[in-house]
């Protein structure tokens, strides 16, 4: 990535920035802001968010040069594009599909905005950065088809730990080492998964004038705190790198950086994995609650194999970070800087032609699990409320019991009771196709099933063949 600052500066002399559209000013969304107008050979060109009032305090308090945007609203996206302003919309649509924009940044957190937005940007050829990875996650798979019968790019968002899980695994197989595990560090413990938006505070340790700011959403805590937000991320991240998630969800295991080699590799090396290939969220908190030495709370990691003893006496010889016997090494990222780095996302696309981390395939899907016993007739809350979590699972397993992604676990009724701890099925809600994210996601079910069908009969065929 060395030359990426360099390209930019080229269009910069040559006065042909790259010109940004961003959907939604919340905080992923305003770290990206502030660094927009620091960054050579790219330019803001507008911002569409259903309130403009939040648009404008994002400029204002990121520190965005006043003369490079429209303090009044008024302005339209046309006209921002001649004069070179920021111009505000409530209309993503219609900056979507403005000519003269680019590259469209997705930071709704919206499954179902991020479907619409994402099938906007097929239609009118603008590249997009999928930030929002509850949308990656219900439809990725089919979205980075359609994108590519397109011609456009969809992309990961650098920043984000799984476009930065990608970069660790694509570093690992370009050198030539098997990936044994990879994944990210959070705070988890098995309790929490039962958490709710009236728990939530009590897990994280804020003050009360953090609090009363204003800018700490309960119910999108919470979805990192009980466990949704790491499998949907695991799912984005196995999707990605073709990685396969525990057949019984994220373990979780306590484990800090100098322990990666050795909890995560496989049970039969005396480590912690059902196999190689995986994902796994570590906790930087022990089962008792006592904080876990050198924790990886806020970073990222990778493990590979010594494929001889060559490759495992350099490992040696280098210092690496190795379990017992020399053979499993890890390599990490202690932090990330979510939207402060997403600008590494739109160079890359835009002067190498690449995403950082893309859908390869339907590996891992996060299905709605109860929190509690739920009852027919009960609406559902979504994400991070008091009904339901997202538990990882594969995607073989999630179509074999119609599994309701968590994505769309919000405003539909159930039809049926459901126990604790049981996941969610299509067969357990009322729903209508007329949505357009259902029915997209309806869509890629069926996709997939027949391609695993199909998979499963090759396989069987080869496996007769060999046979004989």
């Amino acid at each position: 990535m060395t030359s990426l600052s360099t390209k930019l500066a080229a269009l910069e002399e040559a006065g042909k920035p790259i010109q940004v559209g961003i959907i939604g000013a919340g905080k992923f969304g305003s770290m990206y802001i502030s660094q927009s107008h620091r960054t050579k050979g790219v330019r803001l060109a507008a911002i569409a968010d259903l309130a403009p009032e939040r648009a404008l305090n994002a400029l204002k308090k990121t520190g965005f040069p006043q003369e490079k945007y429209d303090t009044t609203g008024s302005l339209s996206l046309e006209e921002g594009l001649k004069q070179g302003k920021t111009a505000i919309t409530t209309d993503s649509a219609a900056m979507i599909a403005t000519p003269g924009i680019d590259v469209i940044l997705e930071v709704t957190g919206n499954p179902a905005a991020g479907v619409r937005h994402a099938l906007l940007c097929c239609e009118h050829k603008k590249h997009i950065v999928m930030i929002n990875v509850e949308a990656d996650v219900l439809a990725g798979p089919l979205l980075t088809r359609k994108a590519k019968e397109a011609g456009i790019i969809y992309s990961m968002a650098y920043g984000d730990q799984p476009a930065l899980i990608a970069e660790l695994v694509d570093w690992a197989r370009t050198a030539g080492f098997d990936v044994v595990c990879a994944g990210k560090g959070t705070k988890h413990l098995p309790q929490y998964h039962y958490s709710t938006p009236d728990t939530v505070w009590d897990h994280y340790g804020f003050t009360k004038e953090q609090l009363a700011s204003g800018d700490f959403n309960p119910q999108m805590f919470n979805s990192f705190l009980d466990g949704t937000k790491s499998a949907l991320e695991m799912a984005a991240v196995a999707n990605g790198c073709d990685l396969s998630p525990p057949s019984d969800g994220l373990a979780f295991p306590p484990c800090g950086t100098h322990d990666l080699p050795e909890v995560l590799k496989p049970a039969r090396d005396g480590g912690q994995l059902q196999k190689k290939g995986t994902v796994e969220v570590v906790s930087c908190v022990e089962k008792d609650g006592r904080w876990v030495h050198n924790d990886l709370r806020w970073g990222v990691y990778v493990i590979i194999e010594a494929p001889g003893p060559y490759q495992k006496e350099c490992f040696k010889q280098y210092g690496l970070k190795t379990d017992s016997t020399g053979k499993y090494a890890a390599q990490y990222k202690p932090y990330h800087l979510i939207g402060l780095e997403l600008g590494i996302s739109v160079a890359s696309i835009m002067v190498r032609g690449e995403p950082t981390g893309q859908t390869k395939t339907w590996c891992g899907d996060v299905v709605a699990t109860a929190k509690r016993d739920l009852k027919a007739g009960e609406k559902l809350d979504g994400e991070g409320g008091f009904m339901v979590y997202g538990k990882l699972m594969t995607a073989g397993d999630s179509l074999e019991i119609e599994g309701l992604p968590i994505g769309l676990a919000h405003g539909i009724v159930l039809k049926s009771d459901v126990k604790k701890d049981q996941g969610l099925s299509w067969k357990d809600v009322e729903y209508s196709e007329e949505s357009q994210a259902v029915a997209f996601r309806r869509e890629m079910e069926a996709v997939y099933r027949e391609e695993f069908r199909a998979a499963g009969r090759a396989a069987e065929m080869q496996g007769v063949n060999g046979a004989r």
